[in-house]
């Protein structure tokens, strides 16, 4: 079709049944008005210019207008044209296709999670777990650079590399290299959306249906259900003060999926000790491990810990993460550092994922990195997430002592903590603290098997000033209610 004058919404009308052509033009224009596809205030085509699109006479067109506007739903102005009536309630659940039953997701499907709903407003206290604060971003900074790569350049024809843009990767390795002590140059490095695709495209290379993947017990349920997606089985195993029990791998493991630096969600480390007998058994067993290194940038205490990559001599780790706690999740800007045999498989199965990733917005964070502004923007806002974690761990010992167990952790956005009464509802803990305003995240959906009870607080997006009083709002979600007090008397 040619292109509609200037304001003309651009309207896709069908005829095929010849004698009733205004007929079928009068029917398709009143769906989409009813089903919100042509919206109230919209001006339609003049009816000749319609007319010469659809290849039919003006009449034909005349014909379905009239009848439209006399019905209700178009209305003209003299000398603007024809528009949809206002007033008039479209059902969006007309777009839907046919509920019918034919065709069915494989098995593993309808067992897995559904995605999350759309972000509540948040809570007056908001101690979400995992989200960075918006506010910190260096909108600026970012802005000035996106725009320089949209501005005055001329597009290459094709598409770029599906692995990301080369000095892009060039300079996510050097920021790797300095702030996590990744071993890697630019080969090694694949750009990905987010973390969850890196995740994805590892389980795709290296997965068959039915094969066996260890997963950390509790932890990170996007990655479990990423690998069972693929047609793995998944295997929970128990962590402990050092982190995952090694000893309770399953020998015929395909792959084991760990958090070492910052164990999610409960927030230890692996010893050295431990790290060094995954490696063994996975030099054994011949399985790959998935390190997924999701926040290690912020560490409060204690020294760097080198991740397994590092450790790694036998190229048996992919390092996995994002720069969404760093930056923004919106902004979907993760990697992964693979052994230089499995890239060109990673890079195959980019390409049939989704081609490649957003080049400009690859570009710039080049800048940001090289730029020394990445670096910079960590250091600030390190402080000001201790400032918050210290006054985090001040008001739970003010207000929830004895109460709860803090669980160690010395990096990350957030602290987990179990009820001191190992039967405690925290099911109901949660529920009477969103009745006070207070968002906190329970342990039990990490937890693919039964666990003692406790919540995680996030102190990445609450203001370091509304800490002390959300602390003392979910001290009073943890009073046992009159009933109960009673009772124990």
């Amino acid at each position: 079709m040619d292109p509609l004058p200037s304001g003309a919404v651009d309207l896709h009308v069908s005829l095929h049944r010849r004698g009733r052509l205004a007929a079928d033009a009068y029917r398709q224009l009143r769906e989409a008005i009813l089903d919100g596809r042509l919206r109230a205030g919209e001006r339609l085509p003049a009816t000749r210019e319609l007319a010469r699109r659809l290849e039919v006479s003006r009449n034909t067109v005349l014909h379905a207008y009239q009848r439209l506007a006399a019905e209700g739903f178009l209305a003209g102005r003299a000398g603007a044209g024809t528009y949809v009536a206002a007033g008039i309630r479209a059902d969006a659940r007309g777009r839907r296709a046919p509920a019918g039953a034919a065709l069915r997701p494989r098995a593993a499907w309808p067992s897995l999670p559904a995605p999350p709903a759309p972000d509540p407003p948040a809570a007056p206290y908001d101690f979400q777990v995992g989200a960075p604060d918006p506010a910190l971003f260096p909108w600026d900074a970012w802005r000035w650079r996106v725009s320089r790569q949209l501005r005055g350049r001329r597009a290459r024809p094709g598409y770029p590399p599906p692995e990301g843009d080369p000095g892009a990767r060039a300079a996510v390795a050097r920021h790797l290299g300095v702030a996590r002590s990744v071993r890697a140059g630019a080969d090694d490095v694949l750009l990905t959306s987010g973390a969850q695709q890196a995740l994805d495209l590892v389980g795709r290379v290296l997965l068959a249906p039915g094969d066996r993947v260890a997963v950390e017990d509790p932890g990170y349920p996007p990655a479990r259900a990423a690998f069972e997606a693929l047609g793995a089985r998944a295997v929970p195993v128990p962590v402990d003060a050092e982190g995952l029990v090694v000893d309770a791998l399953p020998s015929d493991a395909r792959l084991v999926y760990v958090t070492p630096s910052h164990q999610f969600p409960l927030g230890m480390p692996m010893s050295l000790r431990r790290r060094q007998a995954l490696l063994a058994w996975s030099e054994r067993t011949g399985a790959a491990i998935v390190e997924d290194d999701y926040d290690s940038e912020f560490r409060f205490d204690g020294r760097p810990l080198e991740p397994l990559q590092a450790l790694d001599r036998q190229g048996r780790v992919v390092y996995v993460g994002s720069l969404s706690k760093v930056l923004l999740p919106t902004l979907r800007l993760g990697f992964l550092v693979a052994p230089a045999s499995l890239v060109p498989a990673l890079r195959a199965a980019k390409a049939l994922t989704d081609s490649h990733g957003p080049l400009e917005l690859q570009r710039a964070l080049a800048e940001l990195v090289d730029d020394g502004l990445l670096a910079r923007h960590v250091r600030r806002v390190l402080r000001i997430y201790r400032e918050r974690r210290d006054r985090l761990a001040a008001a739970v010992e003010r207000h929830l002592g004895g109460r709860v167990i803090a669980l160690p952790a010395s990096a990350g956005l957030h602290r987990s903590f179990h009820l001191a009464d190992a039967s405690g509802d925290e099911a109901e803990v949660v529920r009477r603290s969103q009745a006070l305003g207070v968002a906190v995240q329970p342990l039990a959906p990490y937890h693919a098997r039964p666990g003692r009870p406790g919540f995680a607080l996030g102190y990445g997006v609450v203001p370091a000033a509304r800490i002390d009083e959300g602390i003392r709002r979910l001290a009073a979600a943890l009073e046992p209610p009159p009933a109960a007090r009673r009772r124990r008397r």
